[in-house]
């Protein structure tokens, strides 16, 4: 994949990675730790979960506006990166209250507003070179993976350091529990939940419990302080992207050398400077609604997980739940492309039939000692869509290779309408799934519960779109922008994302007041719409980007 490519790839695939595994450490679990710790409901931790995610990318412009201004890219993404871990290591601190988390979380927003949108300004500029430029739509589908990469084995970091973390203070993982605790602490526990509080107590305990007070207090510090230790993890990765990015920085452009330098700089006429922006913008009103419905992975999604979802996974599905087997099914995946590539040597071949062997019989190693059944955290649904992306990726590019080859490629734009088409199919899966269930409010420790297949299916589609649209809009991004306003019209993509995230609280304010169904059918129409639009405005979007 990284064929042909110039080696600052490498460099900001790797810083990527790295920053993107700590970022998806701490959403993963985000939502959990703050109904957990601080007792906040699903629509509180919504709107806190909404404006988070709204500044991680909308800080961007600020980010995107102060390197068009001083043309110092690269030293705006490092001092991001610096603010980053700043705030990773607050989050990391145990003990402290609702608001010391929240300034926490606006220190990781305003430094990834530094730094997200201009490293993909950056990656842009590397194809700006006419050998390069035909690379551009393939090089960011690459440098998209880099992020998934991280993202794939984040939760279950995050999942393995809180489940240990709770173990060695002498209880077991139980996400019902923290709930029923601070209902319990402010004394509005009913008859029925004082019945489920004493048992899950004495079931994490592994005995009978005979005081409640102390051992309300006691798990809730271990179980919050669970998450505080992932979120120091975070940290970790965030300081090896750092040193990544810091020792191998100089294989990326520097577009104030280069203009201190004297290289000629590309102007445009205001006409087609004016033309340009006005295509962005569409494109960026139709992405919000995108990214809009796509983030409730993390939110209404998550709690669908936990709420609506069976909480225990036989031999077959936990092949995909379990980081290592997952593992080695992706390994014999990426052996077998390699096993039949058409341009691959032999000795290649060789190489990749024995990877496929090994993965393929690693995971069925593993398969043969699972249990019947294995009880699984909510979260670990999130690595679904980052495997997905690792998975798909070179599949999706195959096909847009071989499209390409036949003049019947379609354009960045018009795979932005499709990704919006595939996004509404996505979540027609989780509405017929959640046909039937009880809306939230009913809900008891009994109520009825799906497979996990409903959730997996949902997104694996989801994903599909994903590629369809959000590599290929930051490449249409990257070609149509105006060369001074590179990093701004970066920043304005993630503030288009910014945007849509803003409105995830709709979802999770809906989740608790209507059927659960009747959630899904909002997003499907949404992105419906958004569809038709930028269908409506294909030919000008084309126009500009041919």
């Amino acid at each position: 994949m990284f064929k042909g490519h110039p080696k600052g790839l490498y460099v900001a695939f790797f810083a990527n990675m790295g920053e993107r595994f700590g970022f998806y450490t701490m959403m993963g679990v985000l939502v959990y730790y703050l109904t957990a710790k601080y007792g906040l409901s699903g629509t509180n931790a919504g709107i806190i979960y909404s404006v988070f995610y709204g500044l991680i990318y909308g800080l961007a412009l600020v980010g995107g506006l102060v390197a068009d201004r001083t043309k110092n890219y690269k030293g705006v993404i490092m001092v991001g990166m610096i603010t980053m871990l700043a705030g990773y290591v607050l989050m990391s601190i145990p003990g402290f209250g609702l608001i010391f988390t929240l300034v926490a979380l606006f220190t990781i927003a305003f430094g990834n507003g530094l730094f997200k949108g201009n490293l993909q300004a950056v990656v842009g500029q590397l194809y700006d070179e006419p050998k390069y430029s035909h690379l551009r739509d393939s090089a960011f589908s690459v440098f998209y993976m880099g992020i998934n990469v991280g993202a794939l084995y984040a939760p279950h970091a995050a999942s393995g350091i809180i489940r240990w973390f709770i173990e060695k203070q002498g209880y077991q993982r139980n996400d019902l529990l923290p709930s029923l605790i601070h209902k319990f602490q402010e004394g509005s526990l009913n008859a029925t939940e004082s019945v489920d509080f004493q048992m899950l107590a004495d079931k994490v305990s592994g005995h009978s419990v005979a005081d409640l007070t102390a051992f309300a207090t006691d798990y809730l510090s271990a179980y919050g302080t669970g998450f505080n230790y992932a979120f120091a993890a975070a940290g970790v990765t965030m300081v090896f992207s750092f040193v990544v990015y810091m020792i191998f920085k100089g294989m990326l452009p520097d577009v104030k050398k280069a203009e201190e330098s004297g290289e000629p700089v590309v102007e445009m006429s205001k006409e087609e400077t004016k033309q340009r922006m006005t295509a962005l913008f569409l494109v960026f009103g139709v992405v919000i609604f995108f990214w809009m419905a796509f983030h409730q992975n993390g939110l209404t999604m998550s709690l669908f997980a936990r709420d609506y979802t069976v909480q225990e996974v036989g031999p077959d599905a936990n092949l995909f739940f379990n980081v290592w087997s997952l593992t080695a099914i992706i390994i014999g995946f990426f052996g077998f492309l390699t096993l039949i590539k058409k341009e691959a040597s032999s000795m290649s071949k060789i190489i990749g039939a024995f990877v496929t062997i090994g993965g393929v019989g690693a995971a069925y190693y593993m398969y043969t000692t699972f249990a019947e059944s294995t009880p699984f955290s909510p979260e670990l649904f999130q690595p679904f869509n980052p495997s997905f992306i690792v998975i798909l990726t070179p599949i999706i590019l195959g096909i847009f290779a071989w499209l390409n080859k036949r003049g019947k490629e379609p354009s960045a734009p018009r795979k932005i309408g499709m990704g919006m088409v595939i996004t509404a199919i996505a979540f027609t899966i989780l509405l017929i799934g959640s046909l039937g269930l009880e809306p939230f409010k009913d809900l008891t420790p009994e109520s009825s519960r799906v497979g996990v297949g409903w959730l997996i299916g949902t997104y694996f589609t989801m994903t599909i779109a994903e590629l369809f649209l959000s590599p290929m809009g930051i490449s249409f991004v990257s070609k149509v922008s105006p060369p001074k306003y590179q990093g701004l019209m970066q920043g304005g993509w993630l503030g288009a994302t910014a945007l849509g995230n803003q409105m995830l609280w709709v979802g999770s304010y809906l989740y608790e007041r209507v059927a659960i169904w009747q959630v899904w059918s909002v997003f499907i129409i949404l992105t419906l719409i958004a569809a038709g639009f930028i269908f409506s405005v294909m030919k000008k979007l084309e126009k500009v980007s041919s």
